[in-house]
């Protein structure tokens, strides 16, 4: 198969649009129901996920089941040519079911039993809670699998949080069985035991992390947020069981989060393990757009960060779950889109791989806590006002854009991601407790190649470095043996790998390797970094580079210079004149290490030498300036171009080439306005 191939996440070959649609919060109010199936058609959406959390109206009493008016929801979508992506309830339990079977109930880490409330308020490990979830997805699946407006299995919606109950701790205690081939003295070495005296010397011993008692053996912390993630796993493929049964042919999703405030991958689960076992990648975006510490284009950038981590999970397109067409509800400050971002966001999500725009939520709540979250329809139930328009438009755009359903993009250079190395990281006492933002590192790496058009894929540890010349891996603590060696095969290769102060100290059971950095990775960059200078906020250091100066701040690593070529050196303190940055050649590659934490202006300085030395550009035929970007995606004969100011004024492009225009059905070419928040999406043939 061509690295260009269309890969369809449904059986439709259209955008979707539409979104989360709740119509059992309206049975009482059918004049409601009518008026939405109308709304539906004017606003251009087509695909809505129902019964996410309408366990309580399905099985409002224990065995007593009421899927009447899901029938119709589902018959009156698809009436007007609709479809519909069917969730199971599993999100929220109704109350019959805690007040009978109380074990169904989280214990937190202090080991209080949780009331009934909220949503995911339920063990993971609970045979009653697997096997009723698994009893109303049996049905579900009976009446509807075969319904021709089902595309798409919702499984439950954004699972999180961990249950600390006896259940949980003897799985737990058994995960660790397994890992550690059910020898005691494997987990005390891995867990480094002796310390403080915290050797185990029977499985019974051991508790999952808490401030009431152990939360200082990382090793353990490590391993319990590896078995959550592996229990909610299990959950998930316990709940899926019926649907792969009798609906093998429709694909299964669950919904991925990201962290909001500076809009990181979401750190409870390792969605690079969840998402083998999803057939796409789903994920929920709310980027705090127009807000006070980033500029547009900065939240842009890290839009696209998160976007290339959940499209490169699976290397192919991923679908946007939810997002919200003006603002949300549980941001510190909830403030709604500008005119024109609704539509330049969008474009946004399907330039770097969503074949989707799907909103929570299609009707404003009543009441309760999402009364005054965002939605397409509002209280008013009014087409006229601003937001139902935008959405409007987006769908009108959406429908010109079906050529571009399953493209993907090739890219040369990649940057890693991985949950583990930032769980261990986070946990480390030493550094600095509040710099040490990883994510936040790797994608202000990643800005150098964003700025500059050039595609990156965010990848895990696990895939295939092969196929790309560039590979960074910035701040990356936690190493394997195995990484190592994958890293070493990469370089040995012909591959560039790029890694920072704070990598490689700790292997994965957060054990530090012993004799000085690894010798693998002496071999591949020709240094020793042997100690890290943690700054105060007021500290600052400068480092010389190819004839410029940078400042340093947070980290700064002390390196001993084995056969590295030096280029650039730090210009005060006790290590004044030592190596900052160096380069090596090993067999057929090279390794660059930057010792520390330098700004935007170096990286790009930095980046720029290895994107011209790898003949990293794109060619693309578009001239901008800084806060436009231009993001593509491909198949066998077109390049899509999707050109997007993220600025608040005009920005002249110039069009080196005649390229049409879909959203306008335009020819253009030459010098071209593009408006504070402006989209534009290019067809140019190969």
């Amino acid at each position: 198969m061509s690295k260009f191939s269309k890969t369809y996440a449904t059986k439709e070959k259209f955008m979707l649009h539409g979104g989360d649609y709740n119509p059992d919060q309206w049975l009482d109010y059918p004049e409601i129901l009518e008026k939405d199936i109308e709304l539906m058609r004017i606003a251009h959406t087509n695909t809505f996920s129902v019964g996410i959390f309408a366990w309580s109206t399905l099985e409002p009493e224990e065995g007593v089941f009421n899927f009447e008016w899901l029938d119709k929801i589902i018959n009156d979508i698809y009436s007007i040519g609709g479809r519909v992506i069917l969730a199971t309830p599993s999100g929220a339990r109704p109350a019959w079911m805690s007040q009978k079977y109380p074990e169904v109930l989280r214990v937190n880490a202090s080991r209080e039993k949780q009331l009934h409330g909220g949503r995911h308020n339920h063990c993971f490990t609970s045979k009653v809670y697997r096997e009723k979830t698994q009893e109303m997805n049996e049905r579900l699946v009976k009446r509807y699998g075969s319904h021709p407006a089902l595309i798409m299995w919702h499984i439950s919606n954004e699972y999180g949080g961990d249950c600390h109950c006896d259940s949980c701790q003897e799985a737990f205690r058994n995960w660790l069985k397994e890992k550690y081939n059910h020898n005691l003295k494997e987990l005390n070495h891995a867990w480094w035991g002796p310390f403080w005296s915290h050797t185990i010397n029977d499985w019974s011993q051991i508790e999952s992390p808490s401030r009431n008692g152990e939360s200082a053996v990382h090793g353990m912390n490590l391993d319990w947020k590896r078995f959550v993630t592996d229990q909610t796993i299990s959950f998930y493929e316990n709940e899926i069981v019926p649907l792969r049964e009798h609906t093998p042919h429709i694909p299964i999703t669950t919904n991925f989060m990201a962290d909001t405030h500076d809009l990181i991958p979401f750190q409870a689960l390792d969605y690079s393990k969840f998402a083998k076992h999803v057939d796409v990648v789903s994920w929920d975006a709310y980027p705090a757009w127009h807000n006070d510490w980033d500029t547009t284009a900065d939240l842009a950038m890290k839009v696209g960060f998160v976007d290339d981590l959940y499209r490169s999970l699976k290397q192919k397109p991923f679908l946007l779950m939810e997002s919200t067409p003006s603002g949300v509800n549980w941001h510190d400050v909830n403030k709604t889109k500008r005119p024109g971002m609704h539509l330049l966001s969008s474009m946004q999500m399907l330039a770097h791989g969503s074949d989707s725009i799907l909103y929570f939520q299609w009707r404003k709540s009543r009441g309760s806590s999402e009364k005054f979250h965002g939605a397409v329809v509002d209280h008013d139930n009014s087409t006229e006002n601003r937001v139902f328009k935008d959405v409007e438009e987006v769908g009108k755009a959406l429908s010109k854009l079906g050529d571009v359903v399953g493209t993907n993009r090739h890219s040369d250079v990649a940057i890693m991601f991985d949950w583990d190395s930032h769980w261990a990281l986070e946990d480390a006492q030493g550094f600095g407790k509040k710099t040490k933002r990883y994510p936040q590192t790797l994608q202000e790496h990643y800005r150098a190649f964003w700025e500059k058009d050039i595609p990156v894929d965010v990848i895990t540890k696990e895939q295939d470095f092969s196929p790309y010349k560039l590979l960074l891996v910035p701040m990356l603590y936690l190493m394997s043996e195995e990484t190592i060696a994958r890293l070493k095969d990469f370089v040995a290769n012909g591959g560039h790998v790029v890694t920072t102060y704070i990598s490689g100290l700790v292997n994965e059971n957060d054990l530090t390797y012993l004799g000085g950095w690894h010798k693998d990775l002496q071999d591949i960059f020709g240094v020793n970094p042997n100690e890290t200078d943690t700054f105060y906020p007021s500290d600052r250091n400068r480092v010389s580079f190819n004839g410029n100066t940078y400042e340093v701040k947070d980290y700064a690593a002390i390196i001993n210079n084995n056969k590295a070529e030096v280029e650039g050196i730090y210009l005060e303190d006790f290590y004044e004149h030592t190596p900052a940055v160096t380069s090596h050649h090993y067999e057929k590659g090279k390794g660059y290490f930057i010792g520390a934490r330098l700004g935007k202006d170096f990286h790009r300085d930095f980046y720029q030498t290895i994107i011209e030395e790898l003949s990293l550009e794109q060619n693309l035929p578009i001239e901008h300036e800084e806060g436009v970007s231009v993001q593509v995606r491909e198949d066998e004969s077109t390049k899509f171009l999707f050109v997007m100011n993220f600025t608040e004024k005009t920005q002249s492009i110039v069009v080196n080439k005649k390229v049409k225009d879909l959203l306008s059905n335009q020819e253009e070419s030459g010098n071209i306005d593009l408006p504070c928040y402006g989209v534009k999406v290019y067809a140019l043939e190969k």
